[in-house]
């Protein structure tokens, strides 16, 4: 029955919908209702309460957190990038900061043109990563800053490991290793866009100490200039700055600078194992410098090598083949210190030209580099070969033409030096014996002759002031009447005294000061002897003025002055000819006499073969100086020897170690050239006593030779005082 009730209500149903369809509408069927789903039954916490309060509290915390730090970020983004924005506008064209000098340089050149000595701050002009060597470019990236291409002017990472560094070697996070980046580095070499201001700093010491601070502020603002300069230059610019700005020693600021200072080439033409060197002195500029220490400075290149190895920029044969055949400095930029002579003409300019310029200037010298090497090679040979291991003892050498023109000076045994204390015109020493020819030549010019005679005899003087004085000569001995010839060529004292004292010795000490010898002279009889303190610069221009034929010279080493990149001088000097002092024939008889002093007397140690040498030795009392002053035709040259501290030297006189090391020097000087002979007179037979017509002698009895020497000296100082008729 039910199932017949189902079946009709089916029927029924599809009855409806059949004619609902005709009609048009379609009722939708009625949904069932749908089941209530029971709730489920709210879990009760098993946590205690304590710790969902505490549970809460840290998650309000952590929300308060959040949102600060959110708050926080998005402010200091904000103010980064403002200040970054702001940086950007002030930061001036990219050519503008390629030199970055405070001072400016000077170049030396010798008497060719060609450079021997910097001074100063060196640039070697602007330079670009496209035109360095691409060695040298790689060797900086991966020396300095190996992810410099992938990042934004900071190394998160690098800070990181820098801080880690630090840390394990016992500093604090920010002292030593500082993670900076090379975008950094130049913010720091720009000082931060900061000009230096002498109102501010006292000089320009304090201005780079102060860009070098490693404050956490300046670290900061270092961070914000380096993005700035990450936004304004390329990757390629930024390096750039970096390669002509940054120090590399030896006064070299960028890297063609040094390049041409250690290399003598472009930094265009560096090889693997030169860029290796060059980017190694980053570090330590002064302490990697070749020219410092060329071993440390190889060792360095060679951990730079491992670097760029690394980093793939050169291969394992590369790397062996630089590290097998180290960068080496080129031979003329071995000897670009420049030494003594270079300090020595660096004071002979103003000094808003030379040391504190700050311009580019040039300065063409009389330096003869061949001729400097002769002396320094000399003078290395004799401490090296006669002179006993250990001593302290020094010496100092000067080459100069006739006219005073320095061609080359050593004012020590230390060679490559800059800046040294310089025994050559700084130290003032008695030149004993060696002052004698002074003291001739005003007899000569007074009318005495090479073979006049003198007697050497026991003489005594009363010094006023210092009571009875009585002079002795070397040997002790007395050798009766002698020629002046004789005289000057065995060195003997008390005829020099007498002789002093005949011709007067105001004239003596007016004829040295006319020949160049500026120092104090002494006023008593012992000036003869030579017990005035001189330089041996100015010893060596008084005997140019000797050889030259009388006539006076100023020495000097400094011929023009100008701007670099200008043809015009500022200063310059011809030459250092000065007023005559003696005559021409004076000085033939002199230089005759002296001739003989080489030839069989004190200074035969000093001959040459085949060329001809004059010349006197000179040894102060207890040998606390020896000395050897001579020249050829061609070249004077002045040889001192002693202890800084005046100490006597142990068996050494002017016509022995002095002698021989002016025998070496001028052996190199001279070699290669003609001998010409020296300008002397000749006579047919050398001078004998009992022979000569002219006996010079203390007392009155040759008074028609003091008569001739009283007129020839009245119109000597009637030249210079202008009081003759």
């Amino acid at each position: 029955m039910t199932g017949q009730k189902r079946g009709r209500g089916k029927l029924v149903a599809e009855r409806r919908y059949a004619a609902d369809s005709k009609a048009g509408t379609t009722p939708k069927p009625k949904r069932a209702p749908a089941k209530k789903k029971r709730a489920a039954p709210k879990r009760q916490s098993t946590q205690p309460f304590v710790v969902r309060v505490i549970a809460g509290f840290v998650r309000w915390i952590l929300r308060v957190l959040w949102v600060i730090t959110s708050r926080t970020a998005l402010i200091v983004a904000l103010v980064l990038g403002v200040s970054v924005g702001y940086l950007y506008t002030t930061l001036p064209p990219l050519t503008e900061l390629l030199d970055g000098r405070a001072r400016g340089s000077v170049t030396l050149l010798d008497r060719n043109g060609s450079v021997f000595a910097w001074r100063g701050e060196q640039f070697g002009g602007q330079i670009t990563t496209d035109t360095v060597s691409p060695h040298l470019k790689n060797a900086i990236v991966a020396t300095e800053d190996r992810r410099f291409y992938g990042h934004f002017g900071v190394s998160p990472r690098g800070i990181a490991s820098a801080v880690k560094i630090n840390l394990s070697e016992g500093r604090g996070p920010l002292s030593g290793h500082g993670g900076s980046t090379l975008t950094q580095q130049v913010a720091k070499l720009l000082c931060l866009g900061v000009p230096f201001d002498p109102k501010k700093w006292d000089d320009q010491t304090a201005y780079e100490a102060d860009c070098r601070e490693g404050t956490i502020a300046r670290k900061l603002k270092e961070v914000v200039y380096a993005m700035a300069m990450e936004a304004r230059y390329s990757k390629d610019e930024i390096l750039s700055i970096y390669m002509n700005r940054a120090y590399l020693g030896a006064g070299a600021n960028g890297f063609e600078a040094a390049a041409q200072r250690y290399f003598d080439k472009s930094a265009a033409d560096v090889n693997i194992a030169e860029s290796a060197m060059l980017a190694g002195l980053l570090t330590a500029p002064s302490r990697y410098a070749p020219t410092n220490n060329l071993t440390r400075s190889q060792e360095r290149a060679g951990i730079v090598l491992l670097l760029m190895n690394q980093e793939g920029f050169i291969t394992d044969a590369e790397r062996a083949e630089a590290k097998a055949h180290p960068a080496e400095l080129s031979d003329t930029a071995e000897k670009r210190a420049g030494g003594y002579f270079a300090d020595w003409v660096m004071g002979a300019g103003p000094d808003f030209l030379t040391r504190d310029t700050t311009e580019d200037v040039v300065i063409d010298t009389t330096l003869d580099q061949r001729i400097q090497t002769a002396a320094e090679d000399a003078l290395t040979y004799i401490f090296e070969n006669k002179v006993r291991e250990g001593s302290k003892a020094q010496a100092a050498i000067v080459v100069m033409s006739a006219d005073g023109a320095v061609r080359g000076m050593v004012g020590g045994r230390k060679l490559k030096v800059s800046g040294a204390f310089n025994r050559a015109t700084q130290a003032k020493r008695q030149p004993g014996s060696a002052f004698k020819p002074f003291v001739y030549a005003t007899a000569l010019d007074l009318g005495w002759s090479y073979d006049s005679v003198i007697v050497d005899e026991p003489l005594t003087l009363d010094i006023p002031g210092s009571g009875e004085w009585t002079p002795q000569n070397y040997d002790r001995k007395f050798h009766g009447a002698v020629t002046l010839t004789d005289a000057l060529r065995n060195s003997f004292n008390i005829p020099a005294v007498k002789l002093a004292m005949d011709a007067g010795l105001e004239n003596v000490r007016t004829v040295a000061q006319m020949f160049g010898i500026e120092s104090d002279l002494a006023q008593g009889p012992a000036l003869a002897l030579g017990a005035s303190e001189t330089t041996l610069l100015e010893m060596t221009g008084a005997y140019a003025g000797i050889l030259n034929g009388g006539s006076s010279v100023a020495p000097y080493g400094l011929k023009s002055l100008r701007l670099k990149g200008d043809e015009t001088p500022l200063m310059g000097q011809d030459g250092g000819l000065g007023e005559r002092v003696i005559t021409p024939e004076s000085a033939q008889q002199l230089i005759y006499m002296m001739y003989n002093v080489v030839q069989n007397g004190t200074g035969a140690r000093a001959q040459l073969d085949g060329i001809e040498v004059a010349g006197k030795t000179g040894t102060t009392q207890a040998a606390r100086d020896a000395w050897f002053m001579g020249f050829t035709a061609d070249y004077v040259a002045g040889v001192w020897m002693g202890y800084d501290d005046n100490t006597p030297l142990t068996g050494v006189t002017g016509s022995g170690l002095p002698a021989e090391i002016w025998h070496e020097t001028m052996t190199r000087v001279m070699a290669g050239l003609d001998p010409k002979p020296l300008p002397m007179i000749r006579p047919s037979e050398p001078p004998t006593v009992g022979t000569q017509p002219n006996v010079a002698q203390s007392g009155s009895g040759q008074q028609q030779n003091h008569d001739k020497a009283d007129n020839v000296l009245r119109d000597l100082l009637g030249a210079i005082f202008g009081t003759g008729n």
